[in-house]
């Protein structure tokens, strides 16, 4: 079997059992006493629906859900105090959502915990009368909100990731690398998931050797792209709370207006930002509005006039809604860059 053709869970096992693909971590900082808080927000939030598009892929070592648990989720992150380890738990969709973190970044996280949850996110202007199936879906999700990490480089650092590839080939380099030059989360080893690790920081994805990225997989573009993000990764969280994100983002080589909108969907809980130029998203939206499966990027955006300002907060509807169209077309190719 190659991994190429492994399915996920067979290429973990894979990983797991494979010597030379080994984490190269580091210790984690002696853990203490976690900081606590109940945030009980003003109308019901849904945490799983809320925080699902912030993993990448069942694997993400810095985002594993409870598997006994519908709404436990474990996050991994540095914040400008450092790494921390965030526990979120919700018992139902109306109940409050408790939060322990760990570690010298536990208070920013703690203070985030309403913009993580989408505390801010008004959905009440959103006009869904000419589309029954969406107020539909919205009804029946009234917990759904956009989720804001604050931390823009760590948003964009999977995009890049992402650029280019088949959602499966970017889910494993991203695993891959993060478990090997990550670092041990802080907190109770025994009870977190064993796999939980904390992104790499700009100057380690710097320093990471190019033939580590060739033997993750990752193609030479990709991999320049995220070292000199990480350059830059001071400067790229300024840019985008600056006066005009978009242009200041888009001006770095081999950054585009998807990686873009990939990273303020999750860093800002942007309620317009759309993925333009990915593979799926404006079939979906095509068909879903139009019964377009064909539909473009031009076409996408066109059907989005109606709600300018809050188009992404429609994308989500529609991924949710299940009115997307069934895949006829041949699968995209999974290339694996170590053979070059």
């Amino acid at each position: 079997m190659t991994l190429t053709d492994a399915s996920p869970s067979a290429w973990a096992e894979k990983e797991a059992s494979d010597p030379a693909s080994a984490p190269a971590v580091t210790a984690a900082p002696l853990s203490t006493a976690p900081l606590s808080t109940t945030y009980a927000p003003a109308e019901p939030i849904d945490l799983r629906a809320t925080l699902a598009p912030l993993g990448r892929g069942p694997y993400d070592p810095t985002t594993q859900w409870d598997p006994s648990h519908h709404a436990v989720v474990w996050r991994t992150f540095t914040t400008p105090d450092g790494p921390v380890t965030l526990r979120l738990e919700q018992g139902g969709r109306a109940a409050p959502i408790t939060a322990k973190a760990w570690g010298p970044g536990a208070e920013w996280a703690i203070d985030g915990v309403p913009k993580l949850c989408g505390a801010g996110d008004d959905w009440s202007q959103l006009d869904l009368s000419r589309h029954p199936f969406l107020a539909e879906t919205l009804r029946r999700n009234p917990g759904l909100r956009l989720p804001a990490t604050r931390r823009v480089f760590e948003a964009m650092a999977p995009a890049i990731f992402e650029q280019k590839v088949t959602s499966l080939e970017a889910y494993r380099e991203w695993a891959r690398l993060v478990s090997r030059f990550g670092t041990l989360p802080p907190g109770p080893a025994h009870l977190m998931p064993r796999n939980l690790r904390v992104a790499p920081t700009p100057e380690v994805w710097r320093a990471i050797p190019s033939w580590e990225w060739h033997r993750a997989g990752v193609d030479p573009t990709r991999s320049r792209t995220l070292v000199e993000a990480a350059a830059r990764a001071q400067a790229i969280e300024r840019a985008a709370d600056g006066p005009n994100p978009i242009a200041a983002l888009t001006s770095l080589r081999g950054i585009g207006p998807w990686t873009v909108a990939e990273t303020l969907q999750r860093s800002h809980g942007h309620p317009d930002q759309v993925s333009v130029g990915d593979y799926h998203v404006s079939h979906f939206v095509g068909y879903a509005l139009a019964g377009d499966r064909h539909c473009d990027d031009e076409g996408m955006l066109e059907l989005l006039v109606p709600w300018a300002g809050q188009r992404q907060r429609v994308v989500r509807l529609i991924l949710l809604s299940g009115q997307l169209p069934e895949r006829r077309g041949p699968r995209a190719t999974i290339t694996d860059h170590r053979r070059r």
